[in-house]
Protein backbone atom coordinates (compact mmCIF):
# COMPACT_ATOMS: atom_id res chain seq x y z
CA UNK A 1 0.00 0.00 0.00
CA UNK A 2 0.99 3.66 -0.30
CA UNK A 3 2.30 5.03 2.74
CA UNK A 4 3.17 8.12 4.32
CA UNK A 5 6.38 9.74 3.73
CA UNK A 6 9.20 11.21 5.90
CA UNK A 7 10.89 12.65 2.92
CA UNK A 8 10.17 16.23 3.16
CA UNK A 9 9.30 17.08 -0.97
CA UNK A 10 6.78 14.95 -1.52
CA UNK A 11 3.13 13.53 1.08
CA UNK A 12 2.96 9.41 -0.01
CA UNK A 13 4.82 6.70 -2.02
CA UNK A 14 3.53 4.59 -4.12
CA UNK A 15 5.76 0.92 -4.81
CA UNK A 16 4.22 -0.71 -7.77
CA UNK A 17 7.95 -2.69 -7.46
CA UNK A 18 10.27 -2.84 -5.33
CA UNK A 19 14.70 -3.34 -5.11
CA UNK A 20 17.74 -2.30 -7.81
CA UNK A 21 20.89 -2.67 -8.84
CA UNK A 22 23.66 -0.06 -8.64
CA UNK A 23 24.70 1.97 -11.42
CA UNK A 24 26.80 4.82 -10.37
CA UNK A 25 28.59 6.46 -6.90
CA UNK A 26 25.76 7.97 -5.65
CA UNK A 27 24.24 4.28 -5.16
CA UNK A 28 27.09 3.43 -2.95
CA UNK A 29 24.94 3.84 0.19
CA UNK A 30 21.72 3.19 -0.83
CA UNK A 31 19.12 4.25 1.81
CA UNK A 32 16.15 1.77 -0.06
CA UNK A 33 19.09 -1.32 -0.01
CA UNK A 34 18.99 -1.01 4.12
CA UNK A 35 15.58 -0.32 4.12
CA UNK A 36 14.96 -4.01 2.15
CA UNK A 37 17.16 -5.74 4.76
CA UNK A 38 15.17 -4.95 7.44
CA UNK A 39 11.78 -5.28 5.67
CA UNK A 40 12.74 -8.91 4.95
CA UNK A 41 13.80 -9.67 8.34
CA UNK A 42 10.23 -8.48 9.39
CA UNK A 43 8.96 -10.73 6.74
CA UNK A 44 7.18 -7.92 4.59
CA UNK A 45 5.69 -9.66 1.40
CA UNK A 46 7.93 -8.00 -1.59
CA UNK A 47 11.51 -8.57 -0.05
CA UNK A 48 11.65 -11.78 0.40
CA UNK A 49 14.68 -11.60 -1.51
CA UNK A 50 16.22 -8.58 -0.20
CA UNK A 51 16.91 -5.88 -2.80
CA UNK A 52 16.11 -7.98 -5.68
CA UNK A 53 14.12 -6.26 -8.31
CA UNK A 54 10.53 -7.33 -8.01
CA UNK A 55 7.43 -6.59 -9.68
CA UNK A 56 4.35 -5.77 -7.37
CA UNK A 57 1.18 -5.46 -10.20
CA UNK A 58 -1.37 -5.79 -6.92
CA UNK A 59 -0.34 -2.15 -5.82
CA UNK A 60 -1.13 -0.59 -9.40
CA UNK A 61 -4.63 0.26 -8.32
CA UNK A 62 -3.50 1.76 -5.17
CA UNK A 63 -3.67 6.10 -6.44
CA UNK A 64 -6.94 5.34 -7.85
CA UNK A 65 -8.33 4.24 -4.82
CA UNK A 66 -7.80 7.84 -3.33
CA UNK A 67 -10.00 10.77 -4.15
CA UNK A 68 -8.10 13.13 -2.12
CA UNK A 69 -5.00 15.28 -4.67
CA UNK A 70 -2.41 13.70 -2.99
CA UNK A 71 1.72 14.57 -4.06
CA UNK A 72 3.64 10.56 -5.09
CA UNK A 73 6.95 9.49 -5.07
CA UNK A 74 6.76 7.02 -7.74
CA UNK A 75 8.97 4.07 -6.65
CA UNK A 76 11.13 5.13 -3.36
CA UNK A 77 12.30 1.82 -2.83
CA UNK A 78 13.37 1.02 -6.81
CA UNK A 79 13.43 2.71 -10.47
CA UNK A 80 10.51 2.73 -12.79
CA UNK A 81 13.40 2.38 -15.87
CA UNK A 82 15.55 -0.02 -14.37
CA UNK A 83 16.89 -2.14 -17.08
CA UNK A 84 14.61 -5.30 -15.79
CA UNK A 85 11.46 -3.85 -16.23
CA UNK A 86 9.49 -5.11 -18.74
CA UNK A 87 8.48 -1.73 -20.74
CA UNK A 88 4.51 -3.22 -20.83
CA UNK A 89 4.97 -2.67 -17.13
CA UNK A 90 6.30 0.63 -17.10
CA UNK A 91 3.11 1.11 -19.14
CA UNK A 92 0.64 -0.01 -17.19
CA UNK A 93 2.22 2.96 -14.45
CA UNK A 94 1.70 5.50 -16.58
CA UNK A 95 -1.47 4.60 -17.64
CA UNK A 96 -2.11 4.48 -14.03
CA UNK A 97 -0.72 7.79 -13.86
CA UNK A 98 -2.91 9.27 -16.44
CA UNK A 99 -5.99 8.10 -15.20
CA UNK A 100 -5.32 9.25 -11.78
CA UNK A 101 -5.19 12.97 -12.25
CA UNK A 102 -6.27 14.46 -9.50
CA UNK A 103 -2.90 13.22 -7.91
CA UNK A 104 0.64 14.49 -8.64
CA UNK A 105 3.56 11.82 -9.94
CA UNK A 106 7.31 12.23 -9.25
CA UNK A 107 9.36 9.98 -11.24
CA UNK A 108 12.98 10.03 -10.11
CA UNK A 109 15.51 7.82 -12.23
CA UNK A 110 19.33 7.46 -12.40
CA UNK A 111 18.66 6.14 -15.68
CA UNK A 112 17.62 8.79 -17.77
CA UNK A 113 18.57 6.88 -21.05
CA UNK A 114 15.81 4.44 -21.16
CA UNK A 115 13.56 7.01 -19.20
CA UNK A 116 14.30 9.15 -22.53
CA UNK A 117 13.30 6.23 -24.74
CA UNK A 118 10.32 5.51 -23.43
CA UNK A 119 9.15 8.94 -23.59
CA UNK A 120 9.73 9.46 -27.36
CA UNK A 121 6.52 7.05 -27.88
CA UNK A 122 4.51 8.13 -24.67
CA UNK A 123 2.39 11.23 -23.99
CA UNK A 124 3.79 12.46 -20.59
CA UNK A 125 0.82 13.61 -18.66
CA UNK A 126 0.84 16.91 -17.13
CA UNK A 127 0.38 15.55 -13.83
CA UNK A 128 3.65 13.38 -14.01
CA UNK A 129 7.11 15.06 -13.28
CA UNK A 130 10.04 13.89 -14.42
CA UNK A 131 13.61 13.64 -12.85
CA UNK A 132 16.59 12.51 -12.70
CA UNK A 133 19.51 12.06 -9.94
CA UNK A 134 22.65 14.02 -9.99
CA UNK A 135 25.51 12.86 -7.24
CA UNK A 136 28.31 14.34 -8.99
CA UNK A 137 29.50 15.85 -12.76
CA UNK A 138 31.01 12.24 -13.89
CA UNK A 139 27.66 10.38 -13.89
CA UNK A 140 25.27 12.87 -12.95
CA UNK A 141 25.14 16.23 -15.14
CA UNK A 142 24.88 13.72 -18.51
CA UNK A 143 21.25 12.96 -17.28
CA UNK A 144 20.03 16.85 -16.77
CA UNK A 145 20.75 17.00 -20.61
CA UNK A 146 18.81 13.83 -21.04
CA UNK A 147 16.08 14.98 -19.73
CA UNK A 148 15.68 18.24 -20.63
CA UNK A 149 14.94 16.93 -23.92
CA UNK A 150 11.69 15.12 -22.76
CA UNK A 151 8.18 16.80 -23.26
CA UNK A 152 7.05 17.16 -20.01
CA UNK A 153 5.23 19.83 -17.57
CA UNK A 154 7.67 19.47 -14.84
CA UNK A 155 11.30 18.61 -14.96
CA UNK A 156 13.50 18.29 -11.84
CA UNK A 157 16.90 17.26 -10.36
CA UNK A 158 17.34 15.72 -7.18
CA UNK A 159 20.80 16.80 -6.25
CA UNK A 160 21.37 13.84 -3.37
CA UNK A 161 23.76 13.13 -2.02
CA UNK A 162 26.10 15.80 -3.20
CA UNK A 163 29.15 14.16 -3.27
CA UNK A 164 31.33 17.43 -5.04
CA UNK A 165 31.27 20.95 -6.37
CA UNK A 166 29.28 20.52 -9.51
CA UNK A 167 30.97 23.50 -11.43
CA UNK A 168 28.66 25.54 -13.66
CA UNK A 169 25.93 23.63 -15.28
CA UNK A 170 23.14 24.03 -17.29
CA UNK A 171 19.51 24.59 -15.51
CA UNK A 172 17.66 25.74 -19.15
CA UNK A 173 13.97 23.25 -19.02
CA UNK A 174 14.49 22.12 -15.29
CA UNK A 175 11.79 23.78 -12.94
CA UNK A 176 12.94 22.25 -9.63
CA UNK A 177 16.15 21.57 -7.91
CA UNK A 178 16.05 19.58 -4.79
CA UNK A 179 19.30 18.99 -2.83
CA UNK A 180 20.96 17.29 0.06
CA UNK A 181 23.83 15.69 1.88
CA UNK A 182 24.08 11.85 2.78
CA UNK A 183 23.39 9.93 6.02
CA UNK A 184 23.79 7.40 7.79
CA UNK A 185 27.62 5.67 9.15
CA UNK A 186 29.14 5.82 5.83
CA UNK A 187 28.14 9.43 4.71
CA UNK A 188 30.05 11.42 2.36
CA UNK A 189 31.01 14.98 3.36
CA UNK A 190 28.61 17.69 1.61
CA UNK A 191 30.30 21.22 1.64
CA UNK A 192 28.76 24.58 2.41
CA UNK A 193 29.90 25.99 -0.63
CA UNK A 194 29.04 23.23 -3.11
CA UNK A 195 25.06 23.79 -1.89
CA UNK A 196 25.55 27.70 -2.42
CA UNK A 197 26.86 27.45 -5.98
CA UNK A 198 23.93 25.26 -6.66
CA UNK A 199 22.04 27.93 -5.06
CA UNK A 200 23.40 31.17 -6.83
CA UNK A 201 23.03 29.20 -9.89
CA UNK A 202 19.05 28.66 -9.55
CA UNK A 203 18.21 31.77 -8.69
CA UNK A 204 19.70 33.15 -11.70
CA UNK A 205 17.38 30.96 -13.88
CA UNK A 206 14.53 30.95 -11.77
CA UNK A 207 14.45 27.60 -10.72
CA UNK A 208 12.84 26.59 -7.31
CA UNK A 209 15.04 25.48 -4.99
CA UNK A 210 14.70 22.99 -2.06
CA UNK A 211 17.13 22.48 0.76
CA UNK A 212 16.29 18.92 2.26
CA UNK A 213 18.56 17.99 4.51
CA UNK A 214 22.32 18.28 5.93
CA UNK A 215 22.36 14.73 6.54
CA UNK A 216 25.23 13.31 9.04
CA UNK A 217 27.44 15.88 8.78
CA UNK A 218 26.55 19.57 9.67
CA UNK A 219 27.48 22.99 7.62
CA UNK A 220 30.49 23.38 10.16
CA UNK A 221 31.86 20.17 8.54
CA UNK A 222 31.24 17.69 12.27
CA UNK A 223 29.64 14.60 11.74
CA UNK A 224 26.17 14.61 14.71
CA UNK A 225 22.90 12.97 13.62
CA UNK A 226 20.32 13.60 10.81
CA UNK A 227 18.00 15.22 13.67
CA UNK A 228 20.12 17.74 15.02
CA UNK A 229 21.96 19.12 11.75
CA UNK A 230 18.55 19.80 10.27
CA UNK A 231 17.68 21.43 7.24
CA UNK A 232 18.79 24.98 7.43
CA UNK A 233 20.84 26.71 5.02
CA UNK A 234 22.33 29.59 6.02
CA UNK A 235 19.75 30.56 8.55
CA UNK A 236 16.73 29.41 6.81
CA UNK A 237 14.35 26.72 5.46
CA UNK A 238 14.11 26.41 1.48
CA UNK A 239 11.08 24.62 0.50
CA UNK A 240 10.22 25.69 -3.16
CA UNK A 241 8.15 23.67 -5.14
CA UNK A 242 7.38 24.22 -8.38
CA UNK A 243 4.28 26.26 -9.21
CA UNK A 244 2.61 24.41 -11.70
CA UNK A 245 2.00 20.48 -12.75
Amino acid sequence: MATKSSIEWTELTWNPMVGCTKISPGCKNCYAETMARRLKAMGMRGYENGFELALMPERLVEPLLRRKPTVYFVNSMSDLFHEKVPTEYIQRVFDVMTEARQHTFQVLTKRAGRMAEFCRDSIVPPNVWLGVSVENRKHGLPRISILRKIRCNVRFLSIEPLLEDLGRFDLTGIQWVIVGGESGKRARLMKVDWVDGIKRQCDAAGVAFFFKQWGTWSADGEKRSKGVNGREFHGRIWDAMPQFG
